[in-house]
C-alpha cells in the first residue's frame, strides 16, 4: 500500500578514511596529514542519514560487504531512525571505500573504492521492488551501477513515486532515465555534464535548467555553493540563498541538503521552505568533520532556523 510521506532511498554505503592537510599532495609529493578518522560514509547512506535523522520515515535499499565494518554501519544506520532490511551484505565482498583528503581550505578531493556496492544489481532493486512502489519518494544518486538507477526509476515511475536524482559523482546520463526524473539536484559541474552550459551566473543557472526541463524534468535545483541554489519549477526559476557559517569541512554537506530537502518536502513544506530548511542542515553540517558525523538531527535545524529569524 502506497505511504505518501515514506522515502526510499538507494545507493552506496562507503567506510571513509579521512586525512586533513594544510595543501593537497601534487604527483610524486608526499605531505604530513593531521586528525586522521575513520567515518561512516557512500552518498547514499549519507543522504538516508539526514533524511532520517530529519525526521522521514525512511527504507534505504543498499549492499555491505560480510565484514565487520559493514555490520557496525548497519547498527549505525539503525540508529539514525532508518530501516535497514533493504539493505544486502555480499557474501566474500568487502564494504565500499573511500580515501578523503581535506585541505585547511574545507575542500576535498576523494577516491573511491566501490566493493559491495556494485553488487548492487538490476535483480536486488526488483527484490525491493515493494519499497520503491509504497514510498512516496525515491531518492537515488550515482555512486551504485547505472542500470539498477534505471531499473528502480522504471519501477518508482510504474508506481507513481515520485523520482529525485542526485547526480552524482557527474557523469553523462540516457535521455531514457532523465526522462523518469521528476527532479533533480546537480552542482554546477554535474550539471554543465549534463547539458553542456558552463555555469557563472544565475542566468546560467536558468539556461542549464531549461535544458533539463526539455528533458522531462519538472523540478531543477542547480547547487552554487556559497551562492546558494538555483531552483527551477517548469522554468519559473529563483535563487535562494544559503546561510554564511565557518566550514571546517564540505564533505557530505550536498548529501545533507538532498536528504534534508526531501523530508522538508515529504511533509509537504511548500518548495522555497524546505530548500531554505536543507540550506540550514548543511549549513550545520560544514561546521563539523567528517561525513555522517557531520549530519544534524531535526530539532538542530530547527532551532538554527530560529535563531535565523
Amino acid at each position: 500500500m502506497k505511504t505518501p510521506g515514506k522515502l526510499a532511498v538507494l545507493g552506496s554505503i562507503n567506510a571513509d578514511h579521512i586525512l586533513n592537510l594544510n595543501t593537497f599532495p601534487r604527483p610524486g609529493e608526499t605531505v604530513i596529514g593531521k586528525h586522521y578518522q575513520i567515518a561512516f560514509g557512500g552518498k547514499g547512506a549519507n543522504q538516508a542519514v539526514a533524511a532520517g535523522r530529519s525526521g522521514a520515515d525512511i527504507a534505504f535499499i543498499a549492499c555491505v560487504g560480510e565484514d565487520d565494518i559493514g555490520q557496525r554501519i548497519r547498527e549505525q544506520l539503525n540508529k539514525d531512525n532508518i530501516d535497514v532490511s533493504p539493505v544486502e551484505v555480499i557474501a566474500g565482498d568487502s564494504t565500499g571505500v573511500a580515501l578523503i583528503f581535506v585541505n585547511a581550505e574545507g575542500e576535498n578531493s576523494i577516491a573511491i573504492h566501490s566493493g559491495a556496492n556494485a553488487a548492487l544489481t538490476p535483480a536486488i532493486v526488483i527484490k525491493h521492488q515493494k519499497t520503491i512502489a509504497e514510498a512516496g519518494a525515491l531518492l537515488m544518486q550515482l555512486e551504485s551501477p547505472l542500470d539498477s538507477v534505471l531499473a528502480a526509476a522504471k519501477i518508482a515511475h510504474q508506481h507513481q513515486t515520485k523520482v529525485i536524482l542526485n547526480p552524482a559523482p557527474a557523469t553523462p546520463l540516457s535521455d531514457e532515465l532523465l526522462a523518469l526524473v521528476d527532479m533533480i539536484t546537480p552542482n554546477e559541474t554535474e550539471a554543465e555534464i549534463l547539458t553542456g552550459v558552463h555555469i557563472d551566473s544565475d542566468e546560467d543557472a536558468a539556461r542549464a535548467a531549461a535544458v533539463l526541463h526539455d528533458k522531462g524534468i519538472h523540478s531543477v535545483l542547480i547547487t552554487l555553493g556559497s551562492r546558494g541554489v538555483w531552483l527551477s519549477e517548469q522554468g519559473d526559476g529563483q535563487r535562494i540563498a544559503g546561510f554564511k557559517v565557518d566550514a571546517v569541512d564540505t564533505i557530505a554537506a550536498g548529501d545533507t541538503f538532498n536528504g534534508a530537502l526531501i523530508t522538508a518536502l515529504l511533509d509537504e513544506q511548500p518548495m522555497a521552505q524546505a530548500v531554505r530548511f536543507a540550506h540550514a542542515a548543511a549549513a550545520i553540517s560544514v561546521t563539523r568533520s567528517g561525513a555522517q558525523p557531520s549530519v544534524p538531527w531535526r530539532h538542530e535545524t530547527d532551532s538554527f532556523l530560529q535563531q535565523q529569524g
